[in-house]
């Protein structure tokens, strides 16, 4: 590690209670994804965190999940490529679509108007319903959009789980959609309804909120390092190809505003700094992240 990193001041993980607990019932649950959902806040809003990343990093996540609970296979590598390899005029397909999605959906500040852009099939009174859900506690108010949205469209997964965070987040007071409902649930809890939906809610939240954790926290210490080597390089534009990665869960080299070339020897100095990494494996149609 280097010194950038040993500075970082690392907070404190979810307590095992939390992270140990299930909630046998709804009353338990709602009490666990409570503490979960408060410790997640408190990591959240420490100034190093790098939202926008770990935004990005959990709609990956969040559209492999609703990939999934749709019956189809992409994982997501495929997803990846399906954006950042598309050529001009391409389309990306079903599971990029969702991807694609899920990726506007988080980039902008929670409105009605964010969320028509990145639900275009969805019409526009849905969406208001989702966002003003009414009174209740944020997680029944997220699960009640959650069934309505999917009672009216069961096939449409992704635009329903979309909508469910997006209740949520507005009834927690966030300003921007933070996948989590859409990574905790399982395709099976997506056939429940009421409480029993609810009760998967909870579940979910609670697991969901244990991942995001530590996921921004390493998030966090990988974007202080990056920003730490940033001054080293030389390359012209690298400043903003520095904030590229670090609001951006993958970056191909030919999407950086440098030449081809140049572009290319800049990933393989932040690679050989420990400050971002090659994502696909492959030696041609590489992508870097944080």
């Amino acid at each position: 590690m280097t010194c950038a990193d040993d500075r970082f001041d690392t907070p404190p993980p979810m307590p095992a209670w939390i992270t140990a607990a299930r909630g046998n019932s709804l009353e338990e649950a709602a009490f666990f994804s409570g503490a979960a959902l408060g410790h997640l806040h408190q990591v959240m809003i420490r100034p190093e965190m790098p939202r926008a990343l770990i935004r990005a990093r959990l709609a990956l996540r969040a559209a492999e999940a609703s990939v999934a609970a749709s019956g189809r296979a992409e994982r997501a590598a495929e997803l990846r490529d399906a954006l950042h390899l598309l050529r001009p005029g391409d389309l990306p397909g079903p599971a990029g679509e969702t991807y694609q999605m899920w990726r506007r959906a988080v980039e902008r500040p929670l409105s009605a108007k964010a969320l028509a852009r990145a639900l275009p099939g969805v019409a526009p009174d849905r969406i208001g319903a989702g966002l003003e859900a009414g009174p209740g506690a944020p997680v029944h108010r997220a699960a009640g959009v959650l069934e309505g949205a999917l009672a009216e469209t069961p096939h449409a997964v992704g635009a329903a789980l979309i909508l469910a965070d997006a209740a949520l987040a507005r009834a927690l007071g966030w300003d921007h959609l933070f996948p989590l409902l859409a990574v905790g649930l399982k395709r099976a809890d997506l056939r429940k309804r009421g409480d029993d939906l609810r009760l998967a809610c909870h579940r979910a939240l609670l697991a969901s909120a244990g991942e995001a954790a530590p996921l921004s926290t390493d998030l966090a210490r990988r974007t202080a390092h990056l920003t730490a080597v940033a001054p080293k390089l030389r390359a012209k534009a690298a400043g903003q190809a520095v904030e590229m990665f670090l609001s951006l869960d993958a970056v191909a080299p030919t999407a950086l505003p440098l030449p081809d070339r140049a572009a290319r020897r800049l990933c393989d100095r932040l690679v050989a700094l420990n400050a971002i990494r090659e994502l696909t494996g492959r030696d041609t149609f590489r992508l870097y992240g944080v």
